[in-house]
This record gives C-alpha cells, structure tokens and sequence, in this order.
C-alpha cells in the first residue's frame, strides 16, 4: 500500500509533467516545478502606487480604490499539475525555495501552505496543488514549463488531547476546507 507521495493531477496527463523529487540525499524538500509557462507581473505596475500614493498622503480611500487594491494585492495561483497523498496524519508543507526572494523578487504571501491529506482527489479540483506567489520585483517574472517554484515538506502532526470528535469532511478545493466560514 502506498503511504505518501505524488501523482500528476488529470488535467495535465501526457503533458510531461515531472513529480516532485528531492535533489540532493539530505533534502528535507521535494521542489515542485511550474506546470505551465506563467507570468507574474510586479505589483508596482498594476496601480500598486496611486493605491500607495494615497495612503501615504493620508487620503481618504473609496470603495473604488479598495476595490483595485483587492486587485492589485493579491496572489496569484501557479499552477503545479501535482497533487500528494499521504496518510491522516501527515501535512505537506509547502514552502518557498531560498532563492525566490533574494533573486527574482517572489514571495510566499502566506509564508507556508499547508496540504492536508484530505485535499488529494477533492472534488473541487482533484487536489491539485497551486503555488501562492506575489511579485514584489520591478519587472514581470517569466516562470517557464518544469522551473523549480517551491518545495514540499511531508511532516507529521499532533493533536490536543481534549479535541471533539470531528465528523466533518472536506467539500473545498483550494484554500477552503468548506466548513462554514471560511
């Protein structure tokens, strides 16, 4: 029986797609690549700076300028074809590779993401597994087809001794386990 690991997700069957592997025999990560070419663009070109602009100088902010800075502000979702099975009590923690800040400018905007088991086959999107990114850069970032993008960490879990029973299971895809509010 399998215990963890990865599968590529349906949708990019037969598009050569590589699963996740450690590089080195003392890697605690399994680097994920990008699935398909991806463009992030900078922050700072999509209006970031009016937005910043206007909160320096103490302006009053509408429901328009909130509405761009949702926009503007957010993470974008890079695509990795992969998803990962592993047993109840193991998370994959996904983090960002040491050189993405310090060279190309992108971060992690959640610093960590957390893959719970139940999210592999999830019928929102089979489990497959995105990437958060932010490009804090002052140009546009070209991720091409099989870059390296982030690494997987499976780690296992504990639990409070006095937790209720949890009967509930996940309906979500990324990023909702879909309980009610959240």
């Amino acid at each position: 029986m399998k215990k963890r690991g990865f599968e590529i997700v349906e949708r990019y069957a037969n598009q050569g797609l590589n699963l996740p592997k450690r590089q080195t025999k003392m890697a605690a990560g399994y680097d994920f690549e990008v699935a398909e070419d991806f463009e992030l663009p900078s922050i700072w070109r999509l209006n970031f700076v009016r937005i910043f602009r206007l909160i320096r100088n103490g302006h009053e902010l509408n429901e328009q300028d909130f509405e761009l800075s949702q926009k503007i502000l957010k993470p974008l979702l890079v695509p990795t074809g992969i998803k990962a099975y592993m047993p109840e009590n193991e998370v994959l923690i996904l983090a960002n590779r040491s050189s993405n800040p310090l060279k190309r400018g992108l971060i992690l905007p959640n610093g960590i993401g957390v893959i719970d088991a139940d999210y592999y086959d999830n019928p929102k999107n089979e489990g497959e597994i995105f990437v958060q990114l932010v490009n804090f850069g002052v140009k546009s970032v070209k991720l091409k087809k099989g870059e390296r993008i982030a690494q997987g960490i499976f780690m296992p879990y504990l639990v409070a001794d006095d937790e209720e029973e949890i009967t509930s299971a996940r309906v979500g895809g990324f990023g909702s386990s879909g309980i009610k509010g959240e």
